[in-house]
């Protein structure tokens, strides 16, 4: 089993400034890499305080000198967003200056607020995404390559710094399309799943639809690596969690606001934190999530990998304002008692603390 922290570099407000917010991406990247996790993930948004990762490949090669084992991934590129040349040559050197460490998620996007400020329209996103997928491909496997579709024509090109990883980095997608989730099953890319801030019964229901979707492929999911990002924390102090699911449901409430286009902002950036029809109580997101004492948050997480049976698991670490010493401390927990108990119980040959092993 391996783990991972998802930073989304959000900014709740202006007590948080732009340079702390990424300057705390940054160290929750190196203290990762200390604790002994394997990935940091690093999301891609604009134009708002919902993220301030405008670039995950910029993250990943800073992050690339500051660590030296710890694989880095961009979860998710939005592809539709990207001129697809210049995307290429930037995986190739994103790759190389991480000695062979990139992870490349990508996805198609959902917040149309994004989409028209970049000229690109949402409707497109699909087969936008599809093509500059196939393109990605090729111009990284390929040493010329050419392409002519609905939305992309390139003439016969060759990219100047290729990817150490051959014959590719690893690729993984995120949609909430099965036609694309599909595809990367058949095509034998890694897939990045969420079942949001639900309970059980949604995991439950992820796997099913997982399962569903590999069966319309001929196959089984089992044959598919799959990431589960989930929001999770180990805290015998009340305020703590509390202030960690506020963050959270934060987090889904400026989504939700941008999916469904009920983005409210009296300045043009901040986003109105707006109570939202689906919220969940404190009470109901402590059923929901592996949040308390430690060795709840150890059972928890394995009742749902029995369920789900993901083979990577990617925590939230970076949301809203939550404090950074606090969550620093939090992914050392992780390191030294969690992820050790549970690999341990996995049957994981892993499951001693990394910290101690070196």
């Amino acid at each position: 089993m391996e783990f991972g922290v998802f930073i989304l570099a959000q900014q709740r407000g202006y007590h948080q400034s732009s340079r702390d917010v990424i300057k705390n991406s940054v160290e929750q990247t190196v203290m990762a890499e200390q604790a002994g996790f394997d990935n940091a993930w690093y999301a891609e948004h604009h134009f708002n305080n919902y993220s301030l990762s405008p670039s995950p490949l910029m993250m990943v090669a800073h992050c690339a000198g500051k660590t030296s084992r710890i694989r880095l991934g961009t979860a998710v590129c939005i592809l539709p967003l990207y001129q697809p040349l210049r995307l290429l040559a930037e995986i190739g050197f994103a790759d190389t200056v991480s000695d062979g460490r990139l992870d490349f998620g990508v996805g198609s996007g959902y917040q149309d607020f994004e989409f028209q400020r970049f000229g690109t329209k949402l409707e497109d996103a699909h087969g936008l995404f599809a093509e500059m997928f196939e393109v990605i491909k090729k111009g990284l496997t390929e040493r010329m390559f050419s392409y002519d579709g609905k939305f992309l024509t390139i003439p016969p090109t060759s990219i100047a710094v290729r990817t150490v990883q051959q014959p590719l980095p690893p690729i993984w997608v995120t949609s909430g399309n099965p036609e694309t989730l599909g595809k990367a099953v058949a095509e034998g890319d890694n897939l990045f799943v969420t079942a949001l801030l639900n309970g059980l019964d949604g995991i439950k229901g992820l796997r099913e639809k997982l399962e569903g979707i590999a069966a319309k492929q001929n196959r089984v999911i089992e044959d598919t690596k799959f990431g589960f990002l989930r929001c999770a924390f180990a805290s015998d102090n009340k305020a703590e969690v509390d202030s960690y699911l506020d963050n959270a449901r934060f987090q889904r409430r400026l989504s939700e606001s941008l999916k469904f286009r009920r983005a409210q902002s009296e300045d043009g950036y901040l986003i109105k934190e707006e109570p939202s029809p689906t919220d969940l109580s404190f009470e109901q997101l402590r059923a929901n999530l592996p949040v308390g004492e430690v060795n709840y948050v150890i059972d928890r997480m394995l009742e749902e990998i029995s369920i789900l049976k993901p083979n990577h698991i990617a925590i939230q670490t970076q949301l809203g304002d939550f404090d950074q010493k606090t969550m620093l401390r939090q992914m050392e927990v992780w390191g030294d008692r969690i992820i050790p108990a549970i690999r341990k119980e996995l049957g994981d040959k892993t499951g001693t603390s990394r910290r101690d092993a070196a």
